[in-house]
């Protein structure tokens, strides 16, 4: 506990850029993830064509892999972002490969009905999608996108690598200055694991908001 206070300004300040960085990626892979799933359920095939190779593609290729791309490519076509700004857009691209899939699920699992009775009514496609089925897609995968953003969290101790600041850098440079790993890389474990828990308990609530609205 000792070393753990002497460097609390160290943790504090890596457990706030590793929040930053899962809120800011998680805003971009919605984002992206949204345009891909409606690319997914498009009926024009070439849409629906990119979205499966791009989630094909994103999927199969670590993350750790497009985090390097991302840093060494971007300036080769002379765009010029600092190391949080790449870090943050390898997340989002990666994680919306997993959150479109998810999201495809949900709208798989809307009546098809409900689509047919909105075109009816003379809304379009994306009007559909967005006023009709996303909603009802959403409540039965939060769950699934949940686990994802759970997942996206702990992603994040990846870009320790790359020079970020956050929790497992911060931990990393501790523990060369203290030569004692246990308390150092305990400690950072259970505030991934509360981080991980204030993630589920708001899934939750929004779960039972949702059910009591519905």
């Amino acid at each position: 506990m000792n070393v753990l206070l002497d460097y609390l300004p160290e943790f504090g300040r890596g457990v706030l850029t590793t929040i930053e960085l899962t809120v800011l990626s998680f805003a971009g892979a919605m984002l992206v993830a949204l345009l891909v799933v409606s690319c997914r359920v498009s009926p024009v095939k070439p849409l629906r064509a990119f979205a499966i190779v791009y989630v094909e593609v994103f999927q199969n290729i670590p993350l750790l892999l497009w985090l390097i791309l991302i840093i060494f490519a971007l300036p080769e076509i002379a765009i010029n972002f600092d190391l949080f700004l790449c870090a943050v857009l390898a997340l989002s691209l990666y994680s919306a490969a997993y959150y479109a899939e998810a999201l495809r699920s949900g709208i798989n699992s809307v009546a098809k009905g409900q689509a047919e009775a909105a075109r009816a009514l003379g809304l379009g496609f994306f009007r559909t999608q967005s006023s009709v089925v996303l909603p009802q897609a959403l409540r039965s995968v939060l769950q699934p996108l949940c686990n994802i953003t759970i997942g996206l969290l702990m992603n994040t101790a990846i870009t320790a690598g790359t020079g970020i600041p956050e929790l497992t850098a911060a931990a990393n440079a501790v523990n060369v200055i203290t030569s004692d790993p246990l308390p150092v890389y305990i400690g950072a474990g259970i505030v991934y694991g509360l981080l991980a828990l204030l993630i589920s308990l708001a899934t939750s609530r929004l779960e039972k908001k949702l059910v009591i609205h519905r």
